[in-house]
């Protein structure tokens, strides 16, 4: 019963944020025009689909595990990378260097989880630990890509010339449309994932209480694995998108985007999948929309601003919920 009130809860903050949003977009409508409000608009869903995707991967690892995995960025470059492999050095289409990306990334989270988390779980490794192994690890899976891939930057062969323009004028590129649509595809999927099916369902019994839903009789190694794959193909993905909208990758661009993951993160609600989700999309909007104000350069400290005083009002974030006492 207190389950389903909480989803009801969450779903009713969606549809009001969902709101939300469509009124600010009216407001710049109003103050700046029909064409640049609906550009700013679709930039902004752009980045915040590959936000809320890395988001949600991060979301889940720390709501099942109370996790903070500093090397979720790195997830992404690794995704990146070996999709720039299968798609640049091995000729293969961008959506086969993309499912070998996902597949990989999946593959390393789960072999992670495996052979360095579980065991120091099963050590009772403190939350202090388990952050500095974090951290250890995103440095190694950095350095190892660097040592492979060298410094330069480097670029999928995907289309970056073409462009398609809606009514009003508003112009998107090809590649972005697609990064968008494929984004916001999965990420409805990955909601009625955790909604109905039964994974879902475990996974946010495990977040709810670990050791309750052992007592229930749910095999919380194999969940615990599952969701580290979830994540790791999330991670991988978004990491793939990122690139092709971007157009330019490095070593470090995960390590860059991580600050903006966090955070998607956290205005969403800390270890709220849904939240993350929301948050990553908001997040993106609004960096966006900024644009329309401010110098561009400036639009990640929007980002932040907006997040501190979103934490000021609900310190639970958009969709969080207070901790029962």
């Amino acid at each position: 019963m207190v389950r389903t009130m909480n989803a009801l809860g969450t779903g009713s903050r969606g549809v009001l944020l969902a709101a939300f949003a469509v009124l600010v977009f009216g407001a710049l409508v109003v103050v700046k025009g029909y064409e640049a409000a609906a550009q700013a608009t679709a930039n902004g869903l752009v980045t915040g689909t590959y936000f809320a995707l890395g988001a949600v991967g991060l979301a889940l690892v720390f709501g099942v595990l109370r996790l903070v995995n500093f090397a979720h960025g790195d997830f992404l470059t690794f995704g990146a990378y070996t999709a720039l492999l299968a798609n640049v050095f091995f000729r293969l289409p961008v959506v086969v260097a993309t499912a070998v990306a996902v597949a990989s990334t999946a593959l390393l989270a789960g072999v992670l989880e495996l052979v360095l988390w579980r065991p120091m779980r099963a050590r009772k490794a403190g939350g202090l630990q388990l952050l500095l192994t974090a951290i250890g690890l995103a440095f190694v899976i950095r350095n190892c890509i660097q040592l492979v891939a060298g410094t330069e930057p480097r670029g999928l062969r995907v289309d970056v010339t073409s462009a398609v323009t809606f009514l009003g004028g508003v112009r998107m590129g090809t590649t972005e449309l697609t990064v968008m649509v494929v984004g916001l595809a999965v990420l409805v999927f990955v909601a009625v994932l955790l909604s109905v099916s039964r994974l879902g369902r475990e996974m946010r019994a495990l977040a709810d209480n670990l050791s309750l839903a052992e007592v229930a009789g749910v095999d919380t190694g194999r969940v615990i694995i599952a969701t580290w794959l979830v994540a790791g193909s999330l991670s991988g993905l978004a990491g793939v998108l990122v690139a092709a909208a971007v157009g330019v990758l490095s070593p470090q661009f995960g390590f860059q985007l991580l600050l903006s993951l966090f955070a998607a993160t956290v205005l969403g609600g800390i270890g709220n999948a849904y939240g993350a989700l929301a948050g990553g999309l908001m997040l993106g909007l609004t960096q966006e929309w900024s644009t329309l104000f401010i110098d561009p350069r400036w639009k990640l400290s929007v980002g932040f601003v907006i997040l501190i005083l979103t934490l000021l009002a609900r310190p639970n974030g958009l969709l969080g919920r207070p901790a029962l006492k």
